[in-house]
């Protein structure tokens, strides 16, 4: 066995905690430390050979880590830090607000390219496994139109969102797909669809103490690039109920492309998945990047990259005459 790739986590949130598991999962991977913006003496980790560290100090680990994985949030935290750390280390984050990706992988870009690091940007399933089934389908069925809905699930990105709202102690929001839509794309009608007609959102709030209920439920309707173009459903419950029915993280969706070939011949590309736990998945996906990551900065391909810029041979463990022996 060669080497294994040294890690570390920035942020120890559901994502970071999921990407502690993952990690152990793997034969080539090891992780050195976890950043945290707490005291680290307050991080609840059962990891002996893990550090905690507070996140000012990790230019001290510059030699010590191949690939840092960026476990923050997309609202702020990682606008901010995925720069920040692909000045100093090869990243991984799972940046997931659709609208701002291009500007997102410009600043990303200028900051590693800058410094000779190679930063992997919005990976997990999506942004991610599903970007990659979107342009797959699209390009071998060329004559057709493509489908992504999203659910029943916990959406991280959005209860992140939501918890941000002046007013939120705490909250979470699903996505729930339009089960008729499904059925008449699966059936090839291609249907045209609106964002509303393919999906409504559910809030789960737990407001402060005092707190306006009708401005925190208009802050959230309204809010764009989350809630503004959807039906969207915003409880108020008390921290209990939260506790006891929200604490799973399920998800998953599908993305289906309904196409023709020849003389009208009906063809459905369609990719699914049906998830227990959406962090521990996400930062699996995470996980299996940074490798990706690390290969690519030994091939000095710096600056960012999305997922259609890694060849999937870069992100297994097995070996490229491995991959076509038993896989191809």
């Amino acid at each position: 066995m060669s080497k294994k790739i040294k890690l570390g986590i920035v942020g120890y949130g559901n994502l970071g905690k999921g990407a502690v598991k993952a990690i152990k999962e793997t034969r080539d991977m090891e992780l050195v430390a976890i950043f945290t913006r707490r005291d680290p003496k307050d991080l609840d980790m059962n990891e002996p050979n893990v550090k905690a560290v507070h996140i000012s100090d990790a230019v001290d680990y510059k030699d010590k880590i191949d690939v840092m994985l960026l476990c923050g949030g997309s609202a702020t935290d990682l606008p901010e830090q995925t720069p920040h750390f692909a000045s100093m280390f090869n990243t991984v984050d799972s940046y997931d607000t659709h609208a701002k990706i291009p500007e997102f992988y410009q600043s990303v870009h200028e900051a590693a390219s800058k410094n000779n690091t190679t930063a992997i940007i919005s990976v997990g399933w999506d942004p991610g496994l599903f970007s990659i089934n979107r342009v797959m389908a699209e390009s071998v069925l060329p004559n057709g139109e493509t489908y992504t809905f999203w659910g029943k699930g916990l959406s991280q990105g959005h209860s992140d969102a939501v918890r941000r709202v002046e007013g939120v102690k705490n909250g979470v929001q699903y996505t729930i797909p339009a089960e008729d839509a499904i059925e008449k794309v699966r059936s090839g009608q291609n249907p045209e669809l609106t964002t509303a007609e393919k999906h409504r959102r559910v809030c789960y709030i737990v407001p402060e103490e005092g707190a306006d209920k009708a401005e925190i439920e208009n802050t959230i309707k309204t809010m764009p690039n989350y809630f503004a173009d959807y039906d969207t459903e915003v409880n108020f419950i008390t921290e209990e109920e939260l506790n006891r029915d929200h604490s799973k993280a399920p998800h998953g969706g599908f993305v289906i492309r309904g196409g023709n070939t020849g003389e009208d011949n009906k063809q459905i590309y369609e990719f699914s998945l049906k998830l227990d736990s959406n962090p521990e998945f996400t930062s699996s996906v995470l996980v299996a990047y940074a490798r990706a990551a690390y290969r690519l900065s030994n091939e000095k391909q710096f600056g960012a990259k999305t997922v259609y810029d890694v060849a999937p041979g870069h992100i297994s463990e097995r070996s490229a005459e491995e991959l076509r022996r038993d896989y191809l």
